[in-house]
């Protein structure tokens, strides 16, 4: 059978770790996240019943119940959808920008757990575990409407963005169809830089995570912002296993797919990223201490 998802190779060169101001993680000052529980994150990839209107719902009240204020959350409505974008900003202390992004709409085939409630309830967890540390960026978590009608929320979204704002944002993170494996980078579309960072940070963790790369599946939400030359990468976990599962469009994309202790390794992993990810784009980066 032919393998429709080649692994790319990682190699986390010197070049590519100075490229990251990285002159060896484990050395140099530490990095701060504070993580919710596993229940928490159990608890909130439970919570997918209903329609998407429903998603939109909790989605905005898990961001409410972490403590992001009517000043810091809001909808954007999106020409054509019927659902609007949910953003929530957490300010730094500089202007630069790290942007984290999932869908949350989902194809009526299935219950759209694994594609992608997996990603966007991971969005107010990772906003809990930044919240309460220092941080020099501003972290901008956006649940994305219609990815599936042709990533119609990202694209508005990025439309929408100034000069200024494009210029300002170093990095945008796309979570799309977690849990099915350990998480996995889609390489060929993801930024050389941001992925050695993630790859580094694995290591340090002990959390396995390679390329594998999804072109015929298809497109997702961090390609709108590669248009404006943002840098992207996109997390997942479909490999050819769970591929020939046939779980994606289907009836079978319900919660028993979710491969549990990697969905929570997935999302221990991200606290981590993002964390280092604030210091990475800015000044030597830190080692994993929490």
């Amino acid at each position: 059978m032919r393998k429709l998802f080649p692994h790319a190779r990682f190699c986390v060169s010197a070049v590519a770790v100075m490229l990251l101001s990285c002159r060896g993680i484990a050395n140099s000052q530490s990095i701060e996240f504070k993580p919710v529980s596993r229940e928490v994150i159990e608890t909130r990839l439970r919570q997918y019943s209903g329609g998407d209107k429903k998603r939109e719902e909790s989605l905005k009240k898990m961001f409410t119940e972490e403590g992001c204020d009517e000043q810091h959350l809001s909808e954007q409505r999106v020409k054509s959808a019927k659902l609007p974008n949910v953003i929530c900003v957490l300010p730094g202390s500089s202007d630069k920008v790290i942007i984290v992004g999932a869908h949350f709409d989902h194809i009526p085939a299935g219950a759209g757990v694994v594609d992608n409630w997996s990603g966007a309830s991971l969005l107010p967890s990772l906003y809990a575990a930044t919240k309460d540390v220092p941080r020099k960026h501003t972290y901008i978590f956006i649940a994305f409407t219609d990815e599936e009608q042709g990533e119609v929320g990202s694209r508005f979204y990025v439309r929408q963005m100034t000069q200024e704002q494009v210029a300002a944002t170093d990095a945008m993170v796309n979570l799309d169809t977690l849990g099915l494996a350990p998480p996995e980078v889609w390489a060929s579309h993801s930024d050389k830089r941001l992925t050695s960072a993630i790859v580094l940070i694995g290591k340090q963790m002990k959390i396995p995570i390679s390329g594998v790369n999804v072109e015929q599946i298809g497109s997702s939400d961090g390609e709108q912002f590669a248009e404006r030359r943002i840098p992207r990468i996109t997390i997942h976990s479909l490999t050819q296993e769970a591929y020939n599962l046939r779980i994606l469009h289907t009836s079978k994309d319900q919660f028993s797919a979710i491969r549990l202790d990697d969905y929570f390794g997935t999302y221990r992993l991200l606290t981590a990223y993002l964390a280092f990810l604030d210091g990475a784009l800015n000044t030597p980066s830190p080692s994993v201490q929490k």
